[in-house]
């Protein structure tokens, strides 16, 4: 799969200078990042649902699009496809292959301190519901 990604976004590369009226790729380096993120983000909301609607002919469809909008952006940004399978390898290395990093770092436990471990548990009020802010 590296391969097809790594041609997919060699053919990208070679497509920003191409007329824009005539290429799509071209089209969206003219209309610059933001206009890449939204396609991107279109995209990957059309694969949630067609997943979530259970048409994986759609999901497959609609994934080859979401790559292709995820190299436009990466060639944009001047990420490569090497730095990305770069950050795999070392997730992988730390936590597996199924692992998504966390976001901030492992937290370790608490030590309840005196002063919190004295405070009274939070009870619900019978006959009060939360409502909704407006």
């Amino acid at each position: 799969m590296s391969d097809s990604l790594e041609r997919l976004y060699l053919a990208v590369l070679a497509a920003r200078d191409l007329d824009p009226a005539t290429s799509r790729t071209a089209r969206l380096f003219q209309r610059g990042p933001s206009k890449m993120a939204k396609k991107l983000a279109e995209e990957a909301i059309e694969v949630v649902i067609d997943a979530v609607n259970g048409d994986s002919e759609a999901v497959i469809r609609e994934s080859a699009d979401l790559l292709y909008n995820l190299t436009v952006l990466w060639a944009s940004a001047g990420v490569r496809p090497e730095d990305v399978w770069r950050e795999m390898t070392r997730r992988e290395d730390m936590l597996g292959i199924a692992e998504k990093l966390p976001k901030s770092p492992m937290k370790l436990p608490k030590v309840a301190s005196p002063r919190v471990a004295a405070r009274r548990p939070i009870v619900a009020l019978e006959g009060r519901t939360a409502r909704k802010r407006h």
